[in-house]
């Protein structure tokens, strides 16, 4: 998600909570502008959702991107950091480790529904020390099992550990609309062409074609999500031609954009 034009990119505070007051704890916050916040891990599980804007969660391993409509599952003790577009509605979950036995223990991008949705919502809501014997404690326990069942989806771009490919990443992360090739990359960083290509596909499963216009993808999520133009979003992310990026975009989310954000 990297910064355009002269949006401001400010830094967001980190809630200086040492334990939770409810095994399972809402907070609600409003981002008028672009955010990030330092590197962090807590000793328990975050769900980031956004009911507007796009959150996008950085760990070591990759970028994991939430438009509406979805959430990234944080693991207890993951250092990530949070990074969210302007005009960002968001709502986290804070969840006990006590009651998520049945959770991943890595980082990744969730679908949510309509009714999830919903019970973000009205949990959000709910006072700090809400009462766990009664209606809201079971709220509580129904946004659990919808958690519990909600599928995974690809909104992910893995970052590559190698130092020559993370500043391919870097450069293509400021300036996506690019066109370097792999080999005038191999010129520029003195490794020959095959290795390069090689590095990639190791440190993240995909070729450099596949991983490249994966980032684009995702970084024009943003855009579009604020309403920006099929057309000004393609050829900001280095795409010739509308039909293009929306046929990339379908072979990637299996939707166009149009369908993506409804």
């Amino acid at each position: 998600m990297p910064p355009k034009g002269h949006d401001k990119t400010v830094r967001r505070s980190v809630p200086g909570l040492s334990s939770l007051p409810r095994p399972v704890y809402g907070r609600t916050e409003s981002l008028p502008n672009r955010a990030l916040t330092r590197r962090h891990s807590h000793p328990w599980v975050q769900l980031s959702y956004a009911i507007s804007g796009v959150l996008e969660i950085q760990t070591s391993a990759g970028r994991f991107v939430a438009p509406p409509q979805r959430a990234v599952w944080i693991p207890a003790g993951m250092p990530h950091r949070v990074f969210s577009s302007p005009h960002t509605e968001m709502r986290s979950l804070y969840l006990d480790c006590s009651v998520t036995g049945w959770a991943a223990d890595r980082c990744q991008v969730l679908a949510v529904s309509s009714l999830l949705r919903e019970l973000i919502r009205s949990f959000s809501e709910l006072p700090v020390e809400y009462a766990e014997d009664g209606p809201d404690g079971r709220l509580a326990q129904v946004v659990l099992d919808q958690l519990a069942a909600a599928p995974q989806v690809d909104l992910m771009l893995p970052l590559p550990a190698d130092s020559r490919l993370r500043q391919i990443y870097r450069s293509l992360n400021l300036h996506p609309e690019q066109q370097t090739t792999l080999g005038q990359w191999s010129q520029k960083l003195a490794v020959s062409e095959k290795t390069l290509s090689r590095l990639f596909l190791s440190d993240t499963g995909l070729t450099f074609r596949a991983w490249r216009q994966r980032l684009r993808l995702l970084s024009a999520l943003p855009a579009l999500e604020q309403g920006e133009r099929v057309t000004d979003v393609a050829l900001a992310c280095g795409y010739e031609s509308t039909s293009a990026f929306i046929n990339a975009f379908r072979q990637q989310f299996d939707a166009t954009p149009g369908e993506f954000f409804r």
